[in-house]
């Protein structure tokens, strides 16, 4: 099993809240989001997620909202921890990619030690159905897991007056924007479908919804 977390940056505009949102170039709105490390805490991860990820510095964990916990079919694995791809299903093969953490693979077949794997990768923006990426190669078996857990957040911020800013990570320039949260835009699916752990908290988000 891998551990994921989810961040639900809230501020106050006047007497109402607005939620972090940010957009992908290539992949739609979504929330902040991203995998625990080896040796993190679920806090520990959330907090160095959004250095990295938002650029912003004072950020502080008001509640945890839930968990969730997802398991993938059986062609389908979670890459565990940062990986080289193999040519063949030994070491001495040729490595020629290298997969991150958190992200869903197409589980090929098997052999002692290791696993053929498939890595497809699709623009959301402007057409769904476009492929950008395939990764085939052979990954040791201790770099897969079969289910995840994820952890829900409720993150307060110190006071921001921008709108919106662009940052700059995983080889991506995200922009980011505040939103009323019973006026938010489309966000891409399964991410959609978290805004239930935020209803915890703001009932606002339902009116949105239904």
């Amino acid at each position: 099993m891998i551990q994921k977390v989810t961040a639900f940056i809230i501020r106050k505009k006047g007497k109402s809240p607005q939620l972090l949102l940010f957009e992908h170039p290539h992949a739609g709105i979504q929330i902040p989001a991203g995998t625990v490390e080896e040796g993190e805490t679920p806090q520990e991860a959330i907090l160095r997620e959004l250095r990295e990820e938002t650029g912003l510095e004072q950020v502080s964990i008001i509640n945890l909202l839930g968990n969730q916990k997802k398991n993938l079919p059986e062609d389908q694995k979670y890459i565990k921890k940062r990986t080289k791809v193999y040519s063949r299903p030994n070491l001495s093969g040729f490595d020629w990619a290298t997969l991150r953490p958190g992200i869903t693979v197409h589980l090929i077949r098997t052999a002692p030690g290791f696993s053929q794997i498939e890595f497809r990768e699709y623009d959301q923006v402007p057409d769904a159905r476009f492929e950008t990426m395939v990764i085939k190669g052979w990954v040791p078996n201790e770099t897969l897991a079969d289910s995840s857990m994820r952890t829900f957040f409720l993150v307060g911020v110190e006071d921001i007056e921008k709108e919106s800013w662009t940052h700059f990570a995983d080889n991506h320039t995200f922009t980011f924007f505040w939103s009323w949260l019973d006026k938010l835009p489309q966000i891409i699916q399964p991410q959609d479908t978290w805004l239930q752990f935020l209803e915890k908290e703001y009932p606002q988000v339902s009116q949105r919804r239904q």
